[in-house]
């Protein structure tokens, strides 16, 4: 077992300069753990972002065949953690072995998924038109572009996914397999699983002989750490999962830089369900069992957990929401990541509750007992109050459904009209609802990254046509996804070379092509060299 140190890890290096430190919390039974991780320093926070640059100068150069070799390195070294990863998070988060087995083969499946991509090449989007120096009026230049890695990426990590949101998460994988330093700020929730994380990747720098600062671990519990961070003038970009608050908080801090950079946030999400009335009719009880488990699944904390239901006004639909009340009430209260959490759930759902014409059919308290826990919440409101009250579109982290009742369609399609931007919408129809849902599906794919029909949001495959990311305040960046294969466009940034020489080409843009990948060359898709 790991005797763990409670440091930062700066470029390989533990390192425990700070005086102030805190504990992780085990919120099943609320004991603070045995072990005190030091809140990273200003000096720390400085050495990991220029290590991070200083790795930069090194990898810049490498190629993708390299870069794919550290990322199955790293998956390997995370396997050979064996049974003390998934027990570790289990006791920070209390999130249960089933479920953290299943996030780290994601985790895992993700580090060896860019792998591929890296090694099959096309990911440069290498762009070719040759010159035309005959075109009359004017010749046309040579001109060939491709993406390249920025430089330092800072990671956030968080709460509600220790592996697959976290220190080798899809923030990290993607950021490292454009090929950028990684500097991750550990969630206070979890720092041991981090430094697990920690001891891992930098026996796969060592092994692939990568630059130390290629990886660093800041550790803290302070708003300060994570505002140093970004601030600091050699990092290039943020990728961020978590609140719209903190989400926001550090979206305006690197703003303000002198050199701003772009903040890849991905800020939570009310997730909005429609139900037709024909997939009442039809199948009321698997849809109330159904939406029940994706509405209690992690205990509501999963950034696609499906807040809000819109459905018409009916006999049928009122013994809809009264079926699902019972099946809600009759589920145990499940048990929140930490204190924080249950504290800004019971905020947010009496905040909610405050509002007019908000009825409370079930839950709305916080569970008594040894663990943080919510009760399983159902609110009902009106759809011309649910118009009216942009309030109402509040995120509860945590097992909260808000049904919201229209009168007519033509009300239900006003009242998503009136909605924010979200991660993703689902529809339930009936194929007899087809020629109607077309009103709805025009609306919602305006307001959303992904959207779903006859499903529920909170299963995201990690595949190249995902999109997990929407309008702001779903995200911060809403043409680029967090999950899936594309997520590596988000740190890299194209070059256009126009008239250079081939021997100072990248090989991707080379005439010969010697990497054999495939790209665009006067408009046509092709492997060919160019003669």
């Amino acid at each position: 077992m790991t005797n763990f140190t409670g440091s930062n890890f700066i470029a390989g290096e533990p390192s425990q300069l700070g005086a102030t430190t805190f504990t992780s919390v085990n919120p099943r039974n609320k004991q603070a753990g045995s072990v005190a991780f030091h809140n990273a320093t200003t000096e720390e926070i400085h050495a990991a972002v220029t290590a991070a640059a200083d790795a930069f100068e090194q990898s810049r150069n490498f190629s993708a065949a390299r870069l794919a070799d550290f990322l199955d390195t790293a998956a390997a070294e995370i396997i050979a953690l064996g049974d003390e990863l998934l027990q570790t998070a289990d006791m920070e988060t209390g999130l249960g072995l089933p479920r953290l087995t299943g996030e780290r083969g994601r985790t895992i499946g993700q580090l060896q998924g860019f792998a591929k991509l890296l090694r099959e090449g096309t990911y440069v989007e290498a762009i070719i038109d040759t010159a035309l120096p005959d075109r009359q009026p004017a010749p046309r230049p040579d001109i060939r572009r491709m993406r390249f890695a920025i430089g330092p990426v800072a990671v956030f990590s968080a709460s509600n996914f220790p592996f697959a949101f976290a220190a080798a998460g899809g923030d990290t994988a993607s950021a490292w397999a454009a090929g950028n330093p990684v500097v991750v700020k550990g969630h206070p929730g979890h720092p041991a699983t981090s430094e697990l994380f920690a001891l891992a990747i930098n026996r796969a720098i060592t092994a692939t002989g990568f630059p130390a600062g290629w990886f660093s671990l800041l550790q803290g519990a302070t708003v300060e750490v994570g505002q140093l961070l970004v601030q600091h003038p050699l990092l290039q970009a943020v990728g961020f999962t978590g609140s719209l608050r903190g989400g926001r908080a550090i979206y305006d801090t690197a703003a303000q830089r002198p050199h701003p950079i772009p903040v890849y946030a991905e800020m939570g999400s009310i997730n909005p369900v429609v139900i037709l009335p024909a997939a009442i009719t039809a199948r009321a009880e698997a849809l109330a069992e159904g939406l029940a488990g994706s509405a209690t699944m992690g205990s509501g904390q999963f950034c696609t957990n499906p807040g809000i239901v819109f459905v018409q006004d009916s006999a049928e639909t009122q013994s809809f929401i009264q079926n699902y009340r019972d099946k809600m009430a009759a589920r145990p209260a499940g048990v929140l990541l930490n204190e924080q959490i249950e504290s800004g759930l019971e905020h947010a759902v009496a905040a909610t509750q405050a509002r007019p014409a908000i009825h409370t059919l079930t839950g709305g308290y916080v569970v008594d007992g040894d663990s943080f826990a919510y009760a399983n919440t159902v609110l009902q409101t009106k759809g011309t109050d649910f118009i009216a009250d942009p309030a109402l579109q509040t995120e509860h982290f945590g097992p909260v459904t808000l049904f919201v009742v229209c009168s007519s369609s033509d009300e239900l399609v006003t009242a998503l009209q009136s909605l924010h931007g979200n991660l993703t919408a689902t529809i339930h129809a009936e194929p007899a609802d087809l020629d109607t849902a077309q009103a709805y599906v025009d609306v919602l794919r305006e307001k959303v990254g992904r959207l779903l029909w006859n499903g529920f949001p909170t299963g995201v495959e990690v595949v190249h046509a995902q999109m997990h990311g929407g309008p702001y305040p779903a995200t911060t960046a809403s043409s680029t996804t967090s999950v899936g294969y594309t997520a590596i466009q988000r740190f890299m940034r194209p070059v256009a070379f126009q008239n250079t020489p081939d021997a100072l080409l990248p090989d991707a843009l080379k005439n010969t092509n010697p990497l054999n990948i495939w790209r665009i060359v006067n408009e046509v898709k092709t492997k060919d060299a160019i003669s």
